[in-house]
């Protein structure tokens, strides 16, 4: 099986090139695939016409708009949709991506659409700062170019053979075989404010067989369970800490974005949702929170972590939020609620405990759930008896499950 090799062949062909010839000297076959607009100046053995009608559009129509956003895109999509199908028909060995922020757009794009497992690597301009948004949730490399990717030297050779051997180690190396006593993975999320609710179930869980991976609900905790659940790993889901819908409501700095809580729900397989920290929407240190929230009750957690409470509008539209996705789910899904606070400052005697604001919430859970059940415990969301319940609820509908 090949590994896709992704380059603008017009601008990096000759580095590609050298790759190209690392690879295959480490006894690995390469597809060299032209991502540019322009003569290459190397042969591809997938030209740029290829790629662009990949992506639904031609590289004529491309040269004729003349717009290089708009072609990085487009061969963004093409990329992308070639590395799907070379994984579909079950010849893709890995990927390979160099460039600078055109090249890490498209080489990362297509590497982000890949399975858990698939070997990935960029090396990229870009590798030394943020790279959050190239990343995702996928499990990609990304390796410091040291200097510009713009011709061969005594410095990008060292790079780019490391990065070939690299590529070449894992598209060769064997993954770990499942074992015949592995268990099933259920996914649950957890925050500071919520661990001992959910360490608690999770002993619950691992003590009737299943492997309990813990997400922590940070944005890109909540993105990543959300594609491991898509991958089709996941056999169930104990969402504790929803919290991530309050940032992406309010503005806050820990979004997974507006597909949150929707995996579970499109795949159809159980899970037991709860409101944990659905109190809360988090910022940075106290100087980065938005002058439009002057007035509002914060909570200083420490020097670099700011939490402000959610009002009962808020509560009230993430309810609608909540129960609206889980009511959409294709497998048996439950509610649960904490009557007597949903994180660790949301209780009698902390800062963030109002009455009228879960009220809100659980209110709009109510006229929005559907026909998933909805059950209230007069219980802190840490007590060890309600953590106890989401467990019990989740192995319940697993059982079910696994007797049809």
């Amino acid at each position: 099986m090949p590994v896709l090799l992704f380059a603008t062949l017009d601008t990096k062909g000759h580095e590609a090139a050298f790759v190209r010839d690392e690879l295959r000297a480490a006894g690995v076959e390469v597809v060299l695939v032209d991502c540019g607009t322009n003569e290459p100046v190397v042969e591809a053995d997938i030209a740029n016409e290829e790629l662009f009608r990949a992506a639904g559009t031609t590289l004529a129509l491309v040269r004729e708009t003349n717009d290089r956003g708009e072609a990085v895109n487009a061969a963004a999509r093409g990329a992308t949709a070639l590395a799907k199908r070379f994984h579909a028909e079950g010849k893709l060995a890995g990927v390979f991506g160099l460039g600078g922020s055109a090249g890490t757009t498209i080489g990362t794009a297509a590497m982000r659409a890949l399975p858990l497992g698939v070997p990935k690597l960029m090396v990229s301009t870009l590798a030394s700062g943020s790279v959050a948004h190239f990343v995702g949730s996928a499990d990609l490399l990304m390796m410091n170019s040291v200097v510009d990717i713009s011709g061969l030297n005594r410095i990008s050779r060292v790079v780019l053979a490391r990065a070939a051997q690299a590529l070449a180690g894992m598209a060769k190396g064997a993954l770990p075989t499942a074992s015949a006593g592995e268990r099933p993975l259920v996914a649950a999320t957890m925050f500071g404010v919520t661990t001992q609710c959910v360490e608690r179930a999770r002993a619950v869980l691992e003590a009737a067989g299943y492997e309990v991976l813990v997400f922590h609900a940070t944005g890109t905790g909540g993105r990543t369970m959300e594609a491991l659940i898509d991958s089709g790993l996941v056999a169930g889901v104990l969402d504790v800490t929803t919290t991530e819908l309050a940032d992406e409501l309010v503005g806050g700095v820990l979004s997974a974005g507006p597909e949150r809580l929707s995996a579970a729900a499109r795949a159809g397989i159980p899970q037991v949702v709860s409101v944990g920290a659905l109190d809360m929407v988090n910022f940075l240190g106290f100087d980065t929170v938005p002058a439009r929230f002057a007035g509002r009750k914060f909570h200083r957690h420490n020097a670099n972590v700011t939490l402000m409470r959610t009002t009962a509008e808020e509560n009230s539209a993430l309810g609608r939020e909540l129960a609206t996705k889980v009511a959409q789910s294709k497998g048996p899904a439950r509610i649960l609620l904490p009557l007597r606070g949903v994180s660790a400052i949301d209780r009698a005697g902390q800062s963030f405990d109002d009455p009228a604001a879960r009220a809100a919430l659980y209110t709009a859970i109510r006229a929005h759930a559907g026909s998933v059940p909805v059950r209230e415990l007069d219980l802190h969301i840490n007590d060890a008896a309600f953590a106890e319940a989401l467990a019990g609820e989740l192995l319940a509908l697993l059982r079910v499950t696994a007797q049809r």
